[in-house]
C-alpha cells in the first residue's frame, strides 16, 4: 500500500511541477471584469481599463491621507501600493483565489522564466518599499503584523519587522508562470505577438435547414440541438470536418414542437434555447419564445409598459396593427427523457408583455461559472426607444437579466417580491449596490442584444452584439452592473431621439461602457441591406489555427464577416478585420455560386453556433455552414498542416482553470501524504 501511494505522490508532484498553466488575465479583486471609467481617476490616475470608479478613487485618497506619511519618497510608494486595487489585474495582485490580502504581492528579486509579466521594467519593489519606509512613522499602516495593526495606531516598519528579509518574506513574491506581482506601476504583460490576419475563412455546407439557435449536447458528444424560428427543436448529429458527410437530422421528428404556442413573424418566434448545466442528471431545459395572447390563452402576463416605469399603455398607439402588449416574451421550462422531450410545459419561468413589435432579443444562456440563467432583452421597439426604457432602471427592457432558476420561491413569495415568474434573484446581482435597479437586472443600456457568448477560455469575457439604430453596430464586453449607453449613446456616439415622450437621460448622468468592436453603417454595402449585427464567438478550435483566439461576428444581411483580434491578449483592446469568405469546392452539400465566393451568398446570417469540438458554425437562411481548414479553399495559414488527421484538439486551460487545477492537485497530494503516513 505504501509503495503504491509513493508512486501516486511522485506522479502528482510531476503533474504539479510540469503542468502548463496559462498566462494571467484581467480580473478585478471583486472578481468582476475591468471597465473603462468615464470620469478620469484623480488620485490613482489609472487610464483605460480599470477596476476603480471615481468613488473608489476618493476612498483610496482618504485612506492615503489617513496614513499621514511625512516622507515624500515613502508616500509615493505607498500611494502606488494603495492604487494597485485599480489595476485591471488586481485579482491576481491580491491573490483573491488563495487568500484575502490587504496589500498586493510586492515584486522581489526573483522572477520566473515562464512568467507572462513583462520583466523589462520589473524592480525589486519590496526592497524599495522597505528602504524608503522602514523608519517612517505611519498611521493605520498597511503593513501590520499578521494579527493586524490596531486602528489609529502609529508605527514604523522597523518596529514590526526585524529586517528587510522578514518584511519581504511576508509581503513580497515573484512573478510566476500564471500570476503577476506588483512593481509600483500598472501591470504589463509580455506581448506574445499576434499572428497576421487570416487570409480568408473557409466554409463547408453541412445542412440545408434554416435555424436560429444551435446548442451542443451537454453529454459532450458530436450531437447538437437546433431550433428554428417557428418553434421546433431537433437533435442532430454533426459529422467530422472533412469527412464528406452531412448533418444527420430527421426533420419530420423534432425533439420538441412548440409551433402551436409560438407566434412567428419578422421579429417574433423561438428566440433561444438553453440546457441546464446538470441536464444529464435532471433533464431540464428552457425555451425562450414569443406568443400572441389573442391566439393562445396561456400567453398572459404583465405589460412592460406600466405605472412603475412611468408608462401608460393606453397612450401607446398600435404597432403594425397590434395593440400594446398583445405579444409577450416567455421563458418556459421543459424536461427530456431520452431522445425526445415531454411536450408539456413544466413551469413558466418568465412572462412579459411587449409595448411594440420589435427589439426584444430573447437569447438565453447559462453562465459557465455561476450556473445562473442570462436573458437578453431589447428596448421593446419604436424608433429611438421613445420611452427611454433602456436607461430606466425600473424597466426590464433594454437589459440583460440574470435569474436563479434552481431556487424557486413559493407562489406567495413570488407575489410578495413582485417577480415576473418562477425564479429567484441571485444574491450578488447589481441591485445590492444600486437600489434603484430592478433586482433581475445584470446590465443595462442595450437596444437589441443579438447573440451573446461566453469565451470558453476566459469565462469572464462575456461578449454581446447590440444592434444599432442609424449609425453604429457594436460588440460589448458585458460586466455586472455595466451601462452600455443606449439611448444616450449609439455605440460611442451621442444619440438624439426624434421623439422622447418618456424623457431623456443626459450623457453626464451615466458612466457608459463603450464598444470594443463594431462597424459603422457607412462601411457596409447598402445594396445588400440595412446594417444589423449578429454576434458570434471567440474561435477556440484548432481546425483553422489562424483564427484561434479571434472573435467572429457578422452582419445579418451578409454585408461582411469580421475577426476581432485582441492585442495585447487580455487587454480589452480589439482591432477588427473584414475577412474574405469562401465555400470549399469539396463541400458535402454544394454551395450556390454566390456562397462559393462571398459571405452575402449565405443569405441572412441569423446566428453562430459552437459544438463540443469547439468548431464554429454559421446559421444562415440558406443553410448551416461550418468553418473548416483554410487550405480547402486555397487560403494560406502557416499553422495548418493539411495532412494532419482531423479531430478535436484541446487548447491550454483557462487561467481560472489552471489555478483550480493546481489547487486540486495540491489537495490530492496532501491527501495522499496523509494516507502515506497513516499506514
Amino acid at each position: 500500500m505504501r509503495g503504491v501511494l509513493t508512486i501516486v505522490i511522485c506522479l502528482l508532484c510531476h503533474l504539479l511541477l510540469s503542468s502548463d498553466y496559462s498566462s494571467s488575465y484581467p480580473l478585478c479583486a471583486n472578481k468582476e471584469s475591468p471597465f473603462t471609467s468615464k470620469t478620469p481617476l484623480s488620485f490613482c490616475q489609472y487610464n483605460g481599463s480599470v477596476c476603480c470608479n471615481s468613488t473608489d478613487d476618493m476612498q483610496l485618497r482618504s485612506q492615503f491621507e489617513a496614513m499621514n506619511v511625512s516622507d515624500s519618497g515613502c508616500a509615493s510608494l505607498l500611494k502606488s501600493v494603495l492604487c494597485a486595487k485599480c489595476d485591471p489585474f488586481s485579482a491576481e495582485l491580491f491573490r483573491v483565489e488563495l487568500v484575502t490580502r490587504k496589500v498586493p504581492v510586492l515584486c522581489n528579486s526573483t522572477f520566473s522564466a515562464e512568467s507572462s509579466q513583462s520583466q523589462t521594467d520589473l524592480t525589486n519593489f519590496c526592497s524599495n518599499v522597505w528602504k524608503e519606509c522602514q523608519n517612517v512613522s505611519l498611521e493605520n499602516s498597511l503593513f501590520g503584523s499578521q494579527g493586524g495593526t490596531p486602528v489609529n495606531s502609529t508605527s514604523k516598519l522597523s518596529d514590526i519587522w526585524k529586517s528587510k528579509d522578514d518584511f519581504c518574506n511576508t509581503f513580497g513574491g515573484s512573478s510566476e508562470a500564471d500570476l503577476v506581482c506588483f512593481d509600483g506601476q500598472r501591470v504589463s504583460l509580455n506581448n506574445p505577438g499576434v499572428s497576421s490576419s487570416p487570409s480568408g475563412l473557409c466554409l463547408e455546407k453541412v445542412g440545408n435547414g434554416s435555424y436560429l439557435n444551435m446548442v451542443p449536447h451537454p453529454d459532450g458528444s458530436n450531437r447538437v440541438f437546433l431550433s428554428d424560428q417557428s418553434g421546433k427543436i431537433w437533435l442532430a448529429t454533426v459529422p467530422e470536418e472533412g469527412s464528406g458527410e452531412v448533418l444527420v437530422i430527421d426533420e419530420s421528428n423534432p425533439f420538441l414542437d412548440l409551433t402551436d404556442e409560438v407566434f412567428t413573424d419578422t421579429e417574433f418566434g423561438m428566440m433561444g434555447i438553453a440546457f441546464h448545466p446538470k441536464f444529464q442528471e435532471n433533464g431540464r431545459f428552457f425555451a425562450s419564445f414569443n406568443c400572441d395572447k389573442v391566439k393562445w390563452p396561456q400567453c398572459s402576463g404583465r405589460c412592460s409598459c406600466n405605472s412603475d416605469v412611468g408608462c401608460d399603455p393606453s397612450q401607446l398607439s398600435s404597432d403594425n396593427g397590434a395593440e400594446p402588449c398583445r405579444y409577450h416574451s416567455v421563458i418556459a421550462e421543459f424536461t427530456a427523457n431520452g431522445p425526445s422531450a415531454r411536450p408539456q410545459e413544466v413551469r413558466r419561468i418568465f412572462t412579459m408583455g411587449l409595448p411594440f413589435t420589435s427589439h426584444h432579443g430573447g437569447q438565453i444562456l447559462f453562465g459557465p461559472e455561476d450556473d445562473y440563467l442570462y436573458f437578453m432583452m431589447g428596448d421593446g421597439g419604436g424608433t429611438g426607444d421613445p420611452y427611454n426604457f433602456s436607461q430606466n432602471k425600473k424597466s426590464l427592457l433594454g437589459k440583460i437579466m440574470r435569474l436563479d432558476i434552481d431556487n424557486i420561491p413559493n407562489a406567495s413569495r413570488i407575489a410578495e417580491l413582485d417577480l415576473w415568474g418562477n425564479y429567484s434573484i441571485p444574491v450578488d446581482n447589481p441591485f445590492t449596490e444600486d437600489n434603484e435597479l430592478q433586482p433581475e437586472i445584470y446590465a443595462l443600456g442595450f437596444r437589441n442584444p443579438w447573440r451573446c457568448s461566453f469565451d470558453l477560455e476566459r469565462p469572464s469575457y462575456f461578449l454581446c452584439a447590440d444592434v444599432g439604430q442609424e449609425v453604429f453596430e457594436e460588440v460589448d464586453i458585458v460586466i455586472k452592473g455595466g451601462n452600455y449607453g443606449w439611448r444616450a449613446y449609439e455605440g460611442p456616439l451621442p444619440y438624439n431621439p426624434p421623439k422622447s415622450p418618456g424623457g431623456n437621460t443626459s450623457v453626464s448622468s451615466i458612466n457608459p461602457i463603450f464598444p470594443v468592436m463594431g462597424y459603422n453603417h457607412s462601411e457596409v454595402n447598402k445594396a445588400e441591406g440595412s446594417a444589423s449585427i449578429t454576434g458570434g464567438y471567440f474561435y477556440r478550435s484548432m481546425t483553422d489555427p489562424c483564427l484561434y483566439g479571434r472573435y467572429l461576428y457578422a452582419d445579418l444581411y451578409g454585408a461582411g464577416l469580421w475577426a476581432g483580434t485582441e492585442n495585447p491578449i487580455d487587454s480589452g483592446n480589439f482591432t477588427s478585420t473584414k475577412v474574405p469568405v469562401s465555400c470549399a469546392p469539396d463541400s458535402p452539400i454544394p454551395c450556390s455560386d454566390d456562397a462559393a465566393s462571398s459571405v452575402s451568398g449565405l443569405g441572412f446570417i441569423f446566428s453562430f453556433g459552437q459544438d463540443n469540438r469547439k468548431d464554429i458554425f454559421i446559421l444562415a437562411s440558406n443553410g448551416l455552414y461550418r468553418v473548416v481548414r483554410p487550405s480547402r479553399c486555397n487560403y494560406t495559414c502557416s499553422g495548418e498542416n493539411a495532412t494532419t488527421p482531423v479531430g478535436p484538439r484541446s487548447p491550454p486551460p483557462s487561467p481560472s482553470t489552471g489555478i483550480r487545477l493546481r489547487h486540486s492537485v495540491l489537495e490530492l497530494l496532501f491527501f495522499s501524504f496523509s494516507l502515506l503516513f497513516s499506514v
